[in-house]
């Protein structure tokens, strides 16, 4: 397991320390902060050299060169502006990039229980906007800390060479501006964070607005979820509006402090004019650093806000990326190049996670190479908990659960699953057209493997009734097909892939009883010719469960009955 950040500072140093990756971008950048801050720096002693040498003298040459090289050092900060800028931008986009390809991985790896207790739109937010924060300090902020510092430290240095007194005068500001600061920040760090979790909150109530949008409107609830959105809204900015006041107590009092040290000097280096110890250049000139020690006080100021929320955006990102995948490769995991189809249940108990109560309580069953198993039950009594086992989407609780004699934690999770194939009881279609949706899990499937798989899920028909056939687009989610035809695009998908074992949970439901008893047929032809292993989970008895080799009557989580439709009959545990 990997380290989880205790505090965000410390996931702010992990994302410092992919600056690593692209040494000659990050040099680039530094170099170009350098020669625009040396020309910053040069600017103010030719403003010097102009009034002392030129303008008081009448010396016209000198007047002229000094406009010459003013231009010249104006052009020298324009080009190195944009290379800072640009090598920046660069770098971060490019951090950025390795950082959503980090964290996409991670949420195609972690385990199905996890998925269970969070939220889609909390790993849709921290995707997209606690990145972006995360962004916005590697290509902005990073380089405002560190051309402040450079700027502020040297212009200390040529402040005490031009006159000591005065700069001691002015560094005053700095040890009561970072205090202020610093109080700022420790008093109102967890305001960021609760931003960022509003946010999250915010989205959710858009994502399960959109997604239930045909109950919304079928149950008349549009002005409901109106105003249930907009009470998200107000927290969310009412948050934020309480970051505007915390600004409001801190920086004015910074403001203030600056405006009377300008004045100060102003009045003493005035007296040093006057008195002859210092020329009218040299006060101009002293000016003109003051505000280089001032501004990259404030520019520190407002970057330590970016600061302060893009470490808890990368502590948030990193949350996820940290999190342990339970359901992995074991160290000498067993590839299954070849399977049987061969599944056994041994004392397995399954309980989900944060439930007290078992959904499996001791299940003992053996299904044959070849066979055809319906599992029969009510509703929630743990016949799908018994589907999602066998591939191993979770880990029994209890028990082993095995394939070919194999204990499933025993093989490698990607050669496991790709023999099993698994009808759910969702329609999960995407964007994109008919032929690809079909074609999901083998992309160069030839035309002919898919239309053949189409046919045996009874959608062929419907889909060469289409204006553009198998390139028909469709939308995310399958939207603007039905709820059958979702099904059976889904049913055609598993079928394209020669699985030896196939799992159909309850994926009949949503399609008519006509429909339906084609599809059973398809899948009685299926079990003759392809001789695979199949399981049917189902509420109902049909023409599938009658000709099962086994059926398995599972209640409350424990199998009750088991034996042929025929024995059971006899045993009235079923009745015809």
């Amino acid at each position: 397991m990997r380290h989880k950040p205790d505090v965000p500072i410390e996931a702010l140093q992990r994302i410092l320390a992919m600056l690593r990756k692209y040494p000659i971008m990050v040099l680039a950048a530094i170099a170009s902060l350098l020669m625009l801050t040396g020309a910053n720096i040069a600017t103010p002693q030719l403003i010097r050299w102009g009034i002392d040498a030129g303008i008081a003298k009448s010396n016209l040459q000198v007047i002229v060169t000094c406009g010459g090289l003013m231009v010249l050092v104006a052009l020298i900060r324009g080009l190195f502006s944009f290379g800072q800028s640009f090598f920046a931008e660069m770098v971060s986009q490019s951090i950025i990039y390795d950082l959503r390809n980090i964290f996409f991985s991670q949420t195609q790896h972690l385990d199905l229980s996890y998925h269970d207790r969070t939220s889609t739109s909390q790993l849709l937010t921290r995707m997209s906007s606690d990145i972006e924060q995360i962004r916005v300090f590697i290509s902005t902020t990073l380089l405002q800390i560190i051309g402040a510092v450079i700027v502020l430290l040297s212009s200390v240095i040529i402040l005490l060479l031009m006159n000591w007194k005065l700069t001691l005068i002015a560094l005053l500001i700095i040890p009561i501006s970072f205090g202020l600061l610093g109080a700022f920040f420790q008093k109102n760090a967890s305001l960021f964070g609760r931003i960022q979790m509003q946010l999250e909150e915010l989205n959710a109530a858009l994502k399960e607005n959109l997604l239930g949008v045909r109950a919304v409107k079928s149950f008349v609830r549009e002005e409901i979820e109106i105003k249930r959105y907009g009470v998200a809204n107000q927290e969310f900015t009412s948050t934020n509006i309480k970051t505007i006041y915390a600004l409001r107590d801190t920086f004015p009092i910074i403001f203030l402090l600056s405006n009377l040290l300008a004045a100060v000097i102003f009045g003493y280096g005035g007296f040093e004019v006057i008195s002859g110890s210092f020329s009218i250049g040299n006060l101009v000139a002293f000016n003109s650093y003051l505000v280089f020690i001032i501004q990259p006080i404030f520019q520190t100021t407002f970057a330590f806000q970016s600061v302060a929320q893009a470490s808890i955006s990368a502590a948030r990102v990193y949350e996820v990326i940290d999190v342990e995948i339970k359901i992995n490769d074991s160290p000498n995991a067993i590839f299954l190049n070849r399977c049987k189809g061969i599944i056994s249940f041994e004392n397995v108990d399954f309980c989900y996670p944060e439930v007290k109560e078992n959904t499996l309580d001791n299940v003992s069953f053996e299904i044959q190479a070849g066979q055809t198993v319906a599992i029969l039950g009510m509703t929630g009594t743990g016949k799908s908990t018994i589907a999602k086992l066998i591939p191993r989407f979770y880990d029994a609780t209890n028990g082993i659960v095995k394939i070919d004699n194999y204990d499933v934690r025993s093989l490698n999770l990607v050669s496991l699953r790709s023999h099993i194939g698994l009808i759910s009881q969702e329609a999960n279609l995407f964007s994109g057209t008919i032929r690809e949706n079909i074609a999901y899990g083998i992309p160069d499937a030839p035309l002919a493997k898919v239309i053949e798989a189409a046919k045996f899920a009874q959608i062929h028909d419907f889909i060469i009734s289409l204006s553009d056939g198998y390139n028909t687009v469709i939308g995310e989610r399958g939207i603007g097909l039905s709820g059958g035809q979702r099904q059976r695009i889904t049913i055609a998908r598993i079928l394209l892939n020669d699985y030896k074992i196939l799992i159909v949970d309850d994926s009949f439901s949503a399609v008519d009883a006509k429909t339906g008893a084609l599809i059973q047929e398809s899948f009685k032809i299926l079990m003759q010719q392809r001789q695979n292993t199949i399981i049917f989970i189902t509420q109902r008895i049909s023409s599938l469960v009658n000709s099962a080799d086994q059926i398995f009557i599972i209640d409350q989580g424990k199998l009750v009955a088991q034996g042929s439709y025929t024995q059971l009959i006899e045993n009235s545990i079923i009745k015809n």
